[in-house]
């Protein structure tokens, strides 16, 4: 089962303890490239590599961008499979980071151990998933959680075709919809807050592993509705516009302060142990990313940790001596 989010949040400093200690830790090669001679500031080469999901991926490329300025020797590869595929893929030793937008889940973990993969969960952004629509949708601006499962629910395929039938004050316009596909960490997010543990979704909707093409779906159609990360709508502002859920919008502030609910999320990125250990680039860029998470997540249009997650981080570091 998922974590739930505040236990997540005030888990943060631990996660950021973990990934800079993890030189004490042990844990099986992940395979790939363990080059990595030479020292800090402008003299390692070798691979980063990653995969896994699309809303994470900006806030490691923005990490991997500013790490170039420092290590140009460096490459950080950063594929999109979703966040299930990501884990797939991690779990059987083939990366050496893994980007999620939800936690690992139990088998998932499971099929880690079975590997001998031993791995540090770091949070490293909070996000605000949002719901977007067409920037000519003028009647949806503020929906309620009830509301959005009316749409989204498994019992609404076939039947709830209408935005009429949502709301009577809503126009005669067909509903069409867009959002993550099955593998994605938003779509898991998405559907076990809005439509309850299972995680169950109405299939006639279109999916993908790549927000781009949510944006593309919203945007060209004047009754669609669809769900991705906050970045994502600050990166297409006039494109699509977000909705308001239960009179909050989306916003650093309302998920710093947690009053946008449920949709406020922390998002992760998962390390290979023994790639932090045994390959030195792979650790110097860990640890770059822990130390200037303000400035990645600003970069990528991330909500950044709150200063009270950070201060306990730092906290954390400092009692270790």
């Amino acid at each position: 089962m998922r974590k739930s989010t505040a236990k997540i949040f005030a888990s943060t400093a631990l996660v950021l303890v973990g990934a800079l200690a993890l030189s004490g830790c042990g844990g099986q090669p992940s395979g790939g490239d363990t080059s990595g001679s030479g020292a800090s500031g402008g003299g390692l080469t070798g691979s980063v590599n990653t995969d896994g999901s699309s809303t994470v991926a900006p806030l490691t490329e923005a990490a991997a961008d500013l790490f170039r300025d420092e290590e140009s020797g460096v490459n950080v590869s950063v594929a999109t499979s979703g966040t299930g595929g990501g884990f797939k893929t991690f779990c059987a030793g083939e990366t050496d980071v893994s980007n999620a937008s939800r936690p690992i889940k139990d088998e998932e973990a499971a099929d880690c151990e079975a590997a001998g993969i031993k791995y540090t969960e770091i949070v490293a952004a909070n996000d605000g998933l949002s719901v977007i629509v067409n920037p000519e949708n003028d009647w949806a601006e503020d929906l309620t959680v009830e509301q959005l499962n009316l749409i989204w629910g498994p019992e609404a395929e076939g039947k709830i075709t209408n935005w009429n039938q949502v709301d009577p004050s809503f126009p005669d316009q067909a509903i069409t919809l867009f959002g993550a596909g099955t593998d994605s960490g938003t779509f898991d997010y998405f559907t076990e807050e809005i439509n309850g543990e299972d995680g169950a979704i109405r299939t006639d909707y279109s999916p993908s592993e790549d927000d781009n093409i949510t944006i593309q779906g919203v945007a060209g159609d004047v009754g669609a509705i669809g769900f991705l990360g906050l970045s994502y709508v600050e990166e297409n502002e006039g494109v699509v516009k977000a909705v308001a859920v239960d009179g909050v919008m989306p916003s650093t502030e309302t998920v710093q302060d947690g009053t946008y609910t449920p949709l406020g999320r922390p998002l992760f990125i998962y390390v290979n142990n023994a790639s932090y250990v045994d390959k030195e680039q792979v650790k110097s860029f860990i640890d770059f990313y822990v130390a200037n998470s303000a400035e990645i997540a600003e970069r990528a249009l991330f909500v950044p940790l709150t200063e009270d997650q950070v201060t306990t981080a730092t906290d954390e570091l400092a009692s270790l001596g």
